[in-house]
């Protein structure tokens, strides 16, 4: 057990919310990986055997089966607690959906994913075991071996391809503000490929970031990745210069990026 978080697993059994057999028990989110703030939620993973009927859960919708997992929400000394509960049975399947067979026999693998399962996956690579840490070792050791990374970066370049086709034909037919925002969405897919090739998969825009900041790598620098992001260069007089040097970056990348 992490000694850190043993007060935690007491609260939580004290609250009602622990089963009383589980595979694991782990934190994870922002606040573990120190990217959180005051406000910030801290967000547990409980691994069940069997559905946890809880006191007062919710339900969230997964592409697995069963197809929801279970939900509770608590607030202890002022902190939010969001306690998420997943069967083991859920994680063999998400597991699977990255396996390297589903990526190179299903070009379409990448749509099988959740934004729910991603950061599930996604958060393995930093957990912090409260109980269950070899259970927890295990599924972060099969996530590493697995075709996450190659999916994701396939996913974010396909999908940046198509914004791109977008900004490029609607810039050539005079809709710039269309083109403006697609082109938008184009960087956004691009920087996620970007990131996903080297092994970074927080898929909010909100950490992307953060994320290019802490990644080296030699094919957009932090300074011009901010200054399009904050559309540093944009005139109201001239927008389509600044969707042109946006599709100039989306395809650097696009052809830097290796799958």
């Amino acid at each position: 057990m992490n000694t850190s978080y043993s007060r935690h697993l007491s609260q939580l059994r004290g609250r009602g919310l622990l089963p009383g057999t589980v595979h694991a028990v782990y934190v994870a989110g922002s606040r573990v990986r120190g990217w959180g703030n005051a406000g910030s939620d801290l967000d547990f993973y409980v691994i069940v055997e069997d559905r946890w009927p809880g006191p007062g859960s919710s339900v969230a919708p997964v592409a697995l089966r069963p197809d929801t997992i279970t939900i509770e929400q608590t607030r202890v000394n002022r902190e939010q607690w969001d306690v998420q509960y997943w069967l083991d049975s859920q994680v063999d399947q998400v597991l699977e959906k990255v396996s390297w067979t589903e990526f190179e026999t299903n070009e379409s693998a990448g749509a099988l994913l959740t934004s729910r399962e991603v950061d599930f996956l996604e958060r393995l690579a930093y957990a912090v075991a409260v109980t269950g840490a070899d259970w927890l070792l295990r599924r972060r050791q099969q996530m590493q071996r697995s075709a996450l990374r190659s999916i994701l970066t396939s996913r974010s370049l396909h999908n940046s391809h198509l914004f791109l086709e977008d900004a490029v034909g609607q810039l050539r037919s005079g809709d710039v503000e269309s083109a403006v925002l697609s082109a938008r969405l184009a960087l956004g897919c691009a920087v996620q490929a970007l990131l996903a090739e080297n092994g970074k998969f927080a898929q909010s825009p909100k950490w992307s970031a953060r994320q290019l900041r802490d990644t080296p790598q030699d094919v957009l620098s932090f300074d011009e990745y901010w200054t399009l992001e904050t559309m540093r260069g944009y005139t109201p007089e001239n927008p389509g210069r600044w969707v042109e040097d946006v599709l100039t970056v989306c395809r650097r990348i696009s052809q830097s990026v290796r799958v």
